[in-house]
């Protein structure tokens, strides 16, 4: 690979680095080509994107943009890397997990090396449980919503319950008279 390709990934790579606040760092090592391949169509159609480039081009991509940004994702940059970009920050996780249930003879491949989500990164593959939960922003606003709806809804329950209360109670008045 001459300067002008390795200039070219950089670019790439900081326009993805640019367009997504969620990255994945994963190790591929031990999959075969098919393998990966299957993980790729499986991002594809999961709307994630899964880019293999060497960790020296990634970590001056991610220097040139913000290095203390980045920083704390250096040290996942060894061995094989493959990066899924994702607006979902679980989307990924959820990829992983599924991957490997369904290819049990891939074992716990690949494997998760770090997660850059929205500014914090999760180290290690122990952290794959932890990101399957994390919720989307529009899952968070739909619940902020339904609590602030909840007291209203429980006020027009009382109000209506009260009416009918009050119509019971003149109809007991009229059973004693």
């Amino acid at each position: 690979m001459n300067k002008q390709d390795k200039n070219q990934v950089i670019e790439v790579l900081k326009g993805k680095f640019s367009q997504y606040n969620n990255f994945y760092i994963t190790n591929t090592e031990s999959l075969t080509v098919e393998q990966v391949n299957k993980l790729r169509r499986i991002c594809f159609d999961r709307h994630i994107e899964m880019k293999v480039a060497k960790n020296t081009l990634i970590r001056k991509a991610m220097e040139q943009l913000d290095e203390h940004r980045f920083k704390p994702a250096f040290d996942a940059l060894q061995g094989v890397t493959a990066l899924m970009f994702s607006e979902s920050p679980k989307e990924p996780a959820l990829i992983l997990t599924s991957f490997r249930k369904d290819n049990p003879k891939t074992g716990e491949k690949p494997v998760l090396k770090a997660a850059f989500i929205d500014g914090d990164v999760f180290m290690g593959d122990n952290q794959l449980s932890v990101l399957r939960e994390l919720k989307s922003k529009q899952d968070f606003v739909g619940e902020v919503i339904g609590l602030l709806q909840s007291p209203a809804r429980n006020v027009v329950g009382a109000l209506n319950a009260g009416g009918k209360l009050a119509s019971l109670v003149k109809a007991l008045e009229g059973k004693k008279n």
